[in-house]
């Protein structure tokens, strides 16, 4: 039983904390809720628009990245702490498993998880063409501003 004390001890730490900050918003939050207190702060800039409806599925997959890790995180803990008593059989199963995350991870990379930039188009837009000569370039540049090429 004193094995899992402190287990126990940090089970009851993490509930008297979660309860102390709902309590703490609760008692120090605003009183008196206006429109800007509600709006979402964007670095001190006034949102000239409303978010979009959905979310793009590239939120989705940096959240199962960011899940990936704790899980690997999780169980390498516990991993670290009795590798000694598991010889060659935990270091093989440990290996399988950052196996696993890593598949996982290339996979989620495959898929565009850590890309940021500007959406990459598979098929150039109607009306455009890939090969750059001066004479396409000179002619989209006229057709932007407005002159005559």
């Amino acid at each position: 039983m004193d094995n899992y004390l402190p287990i126990v001890c940090m089970f009851v730490l993490s509930i008297v904390f979660a309860a102390l900050s709902f309590l703490a918003s609760t008692l120090l939050g605003p009183k008196r809720p206006t429109s800007a207190k509600a709006a979402p702060y964007e670095c001190g800039i006034v949102p000239e628009r409303e978010p979009a409806e959905r979310f793009p599925v590239r939120f989705y997959i940096v959240a199962m990245v960011f899940i990936v890790i704790d899980i690997e995180i999780i169980f390498l803990y516990p991993w670290a702490v009795i590798f000694r008593q598991l010889n060659t059989f935990g270091l093989v199963e440990m290996v399988l498993f950052a196996v696993a995350v890593l598949l996982s991870f290339i996979y989620l990379i495959a898929n565009g998880a850590l890309d940021w930039g500007p959406v990459k188009r598979l098929r150039p837009l109607p009306g455009t063409t890939t090969e750059r000569t001066t004479d396409t370039t000179v002619r989209r540049i006229a057709q932007d501003t407005g002159e005559a090429a």
